[in-house]
Formats: C-alpha cells, structure tokens, sequence
C-alpha cells in the first residue's frame, strides 16, 4: 500500500509549495517509494488534527503517523533499510543536520525577504486572511514592506548562498557523486521559491543553479516538472 502525505497546496490544489514537503517527497523518491499526497491548506487544522499537531508534512505509513520533515527522513531510513539510504552514516546525519540548521537560520529568512509578497497571491482565498495576519505580526510589518528592497534582499540572498556555492562549484552534489539528504534539505528551500514565486532568483551562471537544475531533473524530473506561480 503506498504511502500517504499531507502536502500543503495553493490555491490550485496541484501548487506544492512548502520547503518541508519538498524535502519529503524527494526523500520518498530517493528511497523508491510510491507516495499519495493530499493537498493541504493552512487554516485545514482538522484535517491533520490526528497527528496531533498542526503542520504539514504529515506521513501516514499503514498505522503510522510520522510528522516533521527531518523526523520523517530519519524513519524513512530506519524503516526502509534495504532502500537507498538518506544518510549512509552517523556522520553523514550530523552533516545534514548542520545543512538544516544553516539552511533553516540563513536560506529561509533571506527567501522570505523576497517571496513572502508573492505567497500572498497563491494561497486559497480561505487561507488569505490567517496568511496575512501571522506573517505581518511575526515580521512586525506588512508583506510588501517587507519585501521593498528588492536589490539589498537579492544582495543578501545571493551572500547567503556563498557556502553552498563554493561547494557545488567542485562536486555534483552534497552527498558527492550522488544526492543524499542534505541536498534535499536546501532544494526544498529553493523549489519553495520555485513553485511560490515568479521571480528567477538565480543566475544561469551560478554553480548553485546548475546543482538545482541536476536536483530538480532527479526522479522523472520530479522537480523542474512542478508547477509553478505565475506572474500577475
């Protein structure tokens, strides 16, 4: 029986686009398994109320319920053992979890910078209300403001990327020859953009972007298939 996701949608139900859930699904498809993802909108709290939290993803394997995207890869590897493995060591784990303390301190406040605006426009009309009000309380202004520099942010967000820059320039991916969780980690960060924004936010010449379009390509092209926002 393949497995089931929560997966948080627009307002078009096929418009993926939270970090997490990218992260999920190409860890589902670097083990090899078949996934049924619901789509999920933010103020659908009963919906997902069994997990016993309010966020997604949430993963239901048979009686299983497994929440939290970096909870989910490490049941993912536990359970499935025989499958390609997300970290391949205690090493490797430690590795990703530093990827994921970076990422989610430095790539996601900078993208929010730049994005936040444009979410705003895909969300479900239900969901616009709830978007609005705890996005401009938590940054302390409205979305537009937070997003008026537009060249300082882009400044900002390109310094952020630097690390992982200097380290695709020499190697295919952050696993090495092959993709392992890490990468997953920041792709999910810029497929968010990806799929929520307009905006082509790296240059064609940026190691970065190549390394993406490599992550993007993987699983039947899992990735660069999705769909994305459009300009208004």
């Amino acid at each position: 029986m393949a497995l089931k996701m929560y997966d948080l949608a627009a307002a078009d139900p096929l418009l993926r686009f939270s970090p997490y859930c990218w992260r999920t699904r190409m860890a589902l498809a670097h083990k090899g398994l078949a996934v049924e993802t619901v789509p999920w909108r933010f103020t659908e709290k009963d919906a997902i109320a069994f997990s016993g939290q309010g966020r997604v993803p949430v993963l239901l394997d048979g009686d299983k319920v497994v929440t939290d995207s970096w909870d989910i890869a490490c049941y993912l590897d536990a359970a499935y053992p025989d499958r390609p493995a997300l970290f391949g060591s205690a090493d490797a784990r430690g590795a990703a979890l530093f990827v994921k303390r970076w990422c989610e301190g430095q790539v996601h406040p900078a993208l929010v910078r730049l994005i936040i605006a444009d979410i705003a426009r895909i969300v479900h009309p239900k969901d616009t209300g709830y978007f609005r009000e705890s996005r401009e309380k938590a940054l302390g202004a409205s979305l537009e403001a937070y997003v008026a520099a537009e060249e300082e942010n882009l400044r900002h967000f390109h310094a952020v990327l630097t690390p992982l820059r200097l380290t695709v320039k020499d190697m295919a991916f952050l696993g090495g020859e092959t993709p392992a969780y890490a990468d997953y980690i920041v792709f999910g960060a810029l497929q968010w953009a990806r799929c929520a924004s307009p905006q082509d936010l790296l240059q064609a010449d940026d190691p970065v972007a190549a390394w993406f379009a490599r992550l993007a390509d993987l699983y039947d092209g899992l990735g660069a298939k999705a769909p994305r926002a459009t300009a208004a």
